[in-house]
């Protein structure tokens, strides 16, 4: 028996992409975040995906992904920089075409004393004090770096998941002061994109709405993730499973144990209360999570499958990290690398 598979279907990465796009007006760009490996899908395969429908810009978190994304995409597209200009990144962000998105006073100096004239993005603080200049340095620079041309002016929303709370208003009032008068501005990502066109600007970033992810409930699965049954066994009453005895059988039950555990990304905190899919059939996983398995009850099956699906059209990565108390990203961050990957969509 082989390895667990993971499927990841390109397609719907692409029409999710599409349908985010039409949410925001004409003049508005959709670009694309692809950090962290296209969020552990595989940056090489999303980003050509996506250049194929037309996405000119990318974000990054760090100049050593914008150095492998630019081996994918073309000359012309944009790959902008979340964390700006690090020291030591000068080399990269010039022989890769990267823009940084200045955050700080330091990393201003850095930039245009290691590369000047080189293009760049500024990120500003709103409010979710993480990164971006502050309002009074912004002030105090916005002279010299506007008459330098960024790129684009960027804020980040803290609370865009929660429509309703607060803090989404007073960052958007926050950044349409600090920002009045700049040309290409954006807020949103996902979550600030579906909050409406006030939030849009000049252009939008969607990331985990890419991959399935809330808070975009419209979006089309991306991943589903099938794995190999080891071994089924009859457990009888009172005898107990897996690690520190935590779960103990009421009745006669049989245990199937499949081979991924948390060295594979299905993190031990999801533990008792996630469940696994044999077809349309939920089975309750019991027991602890431990690093290479998972024991699942299927006693209510008329015939125990070869595989069993982890994610999937009836469990999202939202639905499992829920059993976690996590969140999606952690889960598809997560995701490991002894899976078989098996990519659906050219």
């Amino acid at each position: 028996m082989g390895a667990a598979e993971l499927f990841i279907d390109l397609d719907a990465v692409a029409a999710n992409w599409r349908a985010l796009d039409a949410m925001s007006a004409d003049h508005v760009e959709t670009a694309a975040v692809v950090k962290a490996d296209a969020y552990g899908l595989d940056v090489t395969r999303v980003a050509r995906r996506l250049t194929a429908h037309g996405v000119r810009s990318f974000f990054v978190a760090l100049a050593g992904e914008g150095v492998a994304l630019r081996h994918v995409v073309d000359d012309g597209a944009d790959i902008y920089v979340f964390s700006g200009h690090m020291a030591g990144d000068g080399d990269a962000l010039h022989s890769a075409d990267l823009i940084p998105m200045l955050n700080s006073p330091e990393q201003v100096a850095r930039h245009f004393s290691e590369t000047p004239g080189h293009a760049f993005g500024v990120q500003l603080d709103t409010g979710m004090n993480r990164l971006g200049m502050e309002p009074n340095d912004w002030a105090a620079l916005r002279g010299d770096l506007m008459a330098a041309g960024p790129r684009l002016v960027i804020s980040h929303l803290a609370c865009a998941d929660t429509p309703d709370h607060p803090m989404n208003h007073q960052q958007l009032r926050a950044f349409i002061e600090m920002t009045e008068g700049v040309a290409r501005r954006s807020l949103a990502a996902t979550g600030g994109l579906l909050l409406g066109p006030e939030y849009h600007f000049e252009l939008v970033r969607p990331g985990i709405g890419l991959y399935g992810g809330l808070p975009f409930t419209e979006a089309t699965p991306v991943v589903r993730l099938s794995v190999p049954v080891v071994q089924t066994r009859s457990v009888r009453p009172f005898e107990t499973v897996g690690y520190g005895n935590a779960w103990e059988a009421d009745i006669e039950r049989q245990i199937a144990t499949i081979s991924a555990g948390y060295a594979d990304g299905l993190i031990r905190s999801m533990g008792q209360g996630a469940q696994i899919y044999a077809g349309d059939v939920a089975c309750p996983v019991v027991g602890r999570v431990s690093m290479d398995l998972i024991t699942v009850d299927v006693t209510h099956l008329d015939e125990v499958p070869d595989t069993l699906d982890v994610l999937g059209t009836h469990q999202s990565v939202d639905d499992l990290a829920a059993c976690a108390g996590t969140i999606g990203y952690e889960i598809l961050t997560s995701l490991g690398h002894r899976y078989a990957r098996r990519y659906e969509g050219a």
